[in-house]
């Protein structure tokens, strides 16, 4: 009897140990025959995307360069304890043999990057190196040690087809390594080389390398390749999850009915399907109601449905059938097209702007932005940037540029996809989006080459070809509603500025960029003999000089007066701000100024009003009349660009005679600017700081500046994410009593918290009158309409023609201000229901005295 309780405990015991045991995983990789693809596949990241491809079963470097790697996604080793094997077929080409210790093909392991999200190490992670160099030795280097290699070399002969075999396993504090080469015909071992590794430094990412100096001035020689590879073991961790693929992201609009949506491609092949099909659930299954061929350039489909019912979230997927190493496979994304908050009382719009490298893949603004939920969101520009994903860029050749701007651009879909799965979104290109530093766009012209990369660019115009620039836009604005104006400009070049009506709010979508002049169009004498000149300020204000251009002009009148499709608030979107809020050390080198972080109260002693011709601050005249337009309708600004978060109301004759503007900070402040004036505001409330009040900024336009988050010195690392106020904005839009409430929210804060505010100044609340600040001089009688709720009111001067504003009222009673004495027509009207009536030969009521005007509508 105790034998056999003994026995049993025995076998209790060991089922237990065996069920704490770390499982053993197993993955094996071999690369689809009978294709040619630059895609690798869903479980996989190229460094860079552009310089990898699947041919003839083999998955092949093409370029001759440094740390060319593609990542698994889907598998990585952890941090239990346990064993694992890695082992791969690969090869040099005849072109790299021979060429020294530096130059190397193989693995590397536990790799990792800096924020502990598995994007990050796919894209930067650093690990322990392992392979054979082009000399024909086999090595292990560790991070920041001097590589350690075998006794025996393997013969250069072999180097056509090895294979490589790593086997790690976990002893106490450490790990130990072995690394072997076969021939992959006769089996025979090469050579092995054993060392000993600290475990946490094992644990991390996997993935195939290929590392070459750039040698002879030509790195467009292949220079290896990988066959098939296995993995194996109890150290592994599997995340199928993380795959990516085919469908990578999507984005979508519904204005007004009528949904559009683009799935975002990778660079797939002509064996692969050629179209992406939008599904919905019927019936009790999936059922097409779309498709979209896939565009040759800029991988996207875009897919267009006219009548949404917009009165309930729709789940959707997006069907693709590609290429993978078992054949035919089915790719799907899923997402919700939301129910359109119409019945909301509250409509909140998420502003982002210039998303470079620091901190990819942001998650802690993914996760920040899960929590507002906003209703829609707004990506202002610089969605990227040239360097971002590391290796620079390149402009040439035209198929190579269009792939390096395109895994730019999976990177900001791969941080925020799964956001703009489930809401609409709008992104605007900026400069950097079009390979710019700053962009004239000139109306498209091409722009006029010079070696001075700033002269290029103030030429005015595109530097990069029209087809490019048509690719990347296509990528970010194809889901927008349709423009408004839909001819082409220069060279053929689209454009997409438009309008979007969505729960009772339009927002303008502009494009502050396509038609502004260059400055060296306007100041060809600015720049001479290989130097720039300062243009007097009496003179910036040319007559020749362009902004919106007219087209836009002429769309935002329209857009002004349509209040269609229940509209009750306006918002205008755009790349940057109607005025140039920056100030700058008067004698320094302003690169390292600008850099320059002050400590908290610290103001620099002697900074000076910047001019800067990149922001809409110029051309003046331009400026005004954008301003001008965007009051006429009450229309709050919301745009991105400056790296400086703020809040101000513009002026135009007067100060605060015009609408509010919120330009949102930047993610990832690579240029960190600053509004700190040596003189303090004018009119500014007590005790407000004194960067705060009415100024007349660097180009004479009048401001007045209600809050900034100016960069700080703060202590924390990393100092380049937390000194450069860095962050992104929430404005909610209240429909029942017409408030706007601007939040400007630090990158790094949990806003799920108790007493987690926004920056300091923010909240600013302001109401939709607010937006046309200008002073009354008097007052027409109070309207009382009859017959609908929440009318649209416009008011005219009659002797001018000139509309002075449109707007839909709270209630059915208003009381319109008005400028100058003389005779006003007043439209009501309830557009949904198509009727309008006018009154005509209305005058200002004396001061004091009641007059009411009753209007029936039917």
């Amino acid at each position: 009897m105790n034998l056999n309780k003994t026995l049993l405990l025995g076998i209790l015991f060991l089922m237990i140990l065996s069920c704490s045991l770390p499982k053993k995983q197993t993955v094996n990789i071999t690369w689809p025959e009978n294709i040619d693809r630059t895609w690798v596949g869903p479980d996989f990241w190229a460094n860079r995307l552009q310089d990898w491809e699947i041919k003839n079963g083999r998955l092949n470097c093409i370029v001759t360069a440094k740390n060319r790697n593609v990542v698994l996604l889907t598998c990585r080793t952890g941090e239990q304890k346990g064993d694992f094997t890695v082992s791969a077929v690969l090869g040099m080409t005849p072109y790299v043999q021979g060429t020294g210790d530096e130059n190397w093909i193989g693995l590397r392991l536990g790799s990792r990057g800096k924020f502990n999200d598995y994007r990050d190490d796919a894209v930067y992670g650093e690990g322990i190196d392992v392979g054979i160099t082009a000399s024909g030795k086999l090595f292990i280097k560790q991070q920041g040690a001097e590589p350690s290699y075998s006794e025996k070399n393997v013969s250069c002969n072999y180097l056509s087809s090895l294979q490589l075999e790593l086997k790690a396993e976990s002893h106490g504090k450490y790990s130990k390594l072995s690394v072997s080469v076969f021939d992959t015909e006769t089996k025979q071992e090469l050579t092995t080389l054993k060392t000993q590794i600290p475990e946490e430094q094992i644990v991390g990412g996997i993935a195939l390398v290929s590392h070459f100096e750039y040698m002879d001035g030509e790195n467009t020689q292949p220079s290896s390749w990988f066959g098939d590879c296995s993995i194996s073991g109890s150290k592994l961790e599997l995340h199928p999850n993380r795959s990516w693929g085919p469908v990578l992201f999507s984005q979508y609009t519904v204005s007004r009915g009528k949904l559009k949506m683009t799935a975002q491609m990778p660079p797939v092949s002509r064996e692969d399907g050629d179209s992406v099909f939008l599904q919905v659930q019927q019936n009790g299954g999936w059922q097409t109601i779309g498709a979209s061929a896939i565009d040759s350039l800029s991988r996207t489909a875009t897919i267009s449905i006219e009548e949404w019912d917009t009165s309930k979230d729709i789940p959707y997927r997006l069907a693709y059938t590609y290429i993978g190493s078992n054949g035919t496979q089915e790719g799907y994304r899923q997402g919700i097209v939301r129910k359109e908050p119409t019945e909301k009382e509250e409509v909140v719009l998420a502003g982002i702007s210039c998303i470079n490298d620091l901190g990819f893949p942001s998650p802690h603004m993914a996760e920040a932005m899960q929590k507002h939920d906003p209703d829609i969101l707004f990506f202002a520009g610089d969605q990227i940037y040239e360097g971002i994903g590391g290796y620079g860029y390149i402009r040439e050749p035209f198929d190579k540029a269009v792939l390096d701007y395109l895994r730019k651009w999976y990177l900001f879909g791969w941080a925020f996809g799964d956001l703009f799965t489930d809401r609409p979104s709008i992104s605007i290109p900026d400069d950097h989006d079009a390979y710019h530093g700053n962009l004239w766009g000139a109306g498209g012209i091409a722009a006029t080459p010079n070696e001075n990369k700033s002269a290029y660019q103030r030429s005015g115009g595109y530097i990069m070809p029209p087809e490019w620039v048509k690719m990347m836009e296509r990528t970010q604005t194809s889901h927008l509603p349709d423009p408004f104006d839909p001819r082409p400009i220069a060279q053929g070049i689209g454009v997409y500025f438009t309008d979007l009506c969505y729960g009772g709010i339009s927002f303008a979508i502009l494009e502050d960029r396509k038609f502004k002049s260059g400055p060296l169009q306007v100041f060809p004498e600015s720049y001479r003999d290989g130097k720039f000149y300062p243009v007097p300020l009496e003179k910036t204000d040319h007559p020749d000089a362009v902004l919106l251009g007219q087209r836009q002009l002429d769309f935002l009148e329209q857009w002004g007066q349509d209040w269609s499709g229940g509209t009750e608030m306006k918002v205008a979107l755009s790349q940057t701000i109607f005025t140039s809020l920056s100030t700058g050390a008067k004698k320094s080198n302003v690169s390292a100024q600008l850099r320059k972080v002050p400590e908290p109260g610290e103001y620099p002693p002697d900074d000076v009003l910047g001019r800067d011709f990149d922001t809409d601050g110029w051309p003046q005249t331009g400026r005004n009349k954008a301003v001008k337009a965007l009051r006429k309708c009450f229309a709050l600004h919301v745009a991105g660009d400056q790296h400086l978060g703020s809040t101000i109301q513009y002026g135009v004759d007067e100060f605060k005679d015009a609408g509010y503007a919120f330009c949102v900070p930047a993610i990832s402040n690579i240029w960190p600017r600053r509004w700190m004036p040596a003189e303090g505001g004018m009119n500014r409330e007590e005790g407000a700081p004194k960067y705060t009040g009415d100024f007349v900024e660097g180009f004479g336009n009048k401001v007045s500046v209600y809050a900034v988050a100016n960069p700080v010195h703060t202590g924390k690392e990393p100092a380049n994410l937390y000194d450069r106020a860095t962050g992104y904005g929430i404005i909610r839009l209240n429909k029942k009593n017409r408030d706007i409430t601007i939040e400007c929210w630090p990158r790094f804060t949990y806003p799920w918290y108790e007493n987690i505010r926004p920056y300091y100044g923010w909240p600013v609340t302001i109401n939709q009158l607010d937006n046309y600040g200008r002073k009354a001089t008097g007052y027409l009688p109070e309207i009382i309409v009859e017959g609908t709720e929440k009318p649209v009111i416009q008011v005219i001067n009659e002797a001018s023609k000139e509309i002075i504003y449109t707007l839909r009222i709270k209630g059915n009673s208003i009381k319109p201000k008005v400028f100058a004495q003389g005779s006003y027509s007043v439209i009501v009207s309830d557009p949904e229901r198509g009727v309008q009536k006018t009154v005509s030969g209305v005058s200002p009521v004396v001061p004091g005295k009641k007059q009411v005007l009753h209007v029936k509508i039917r």
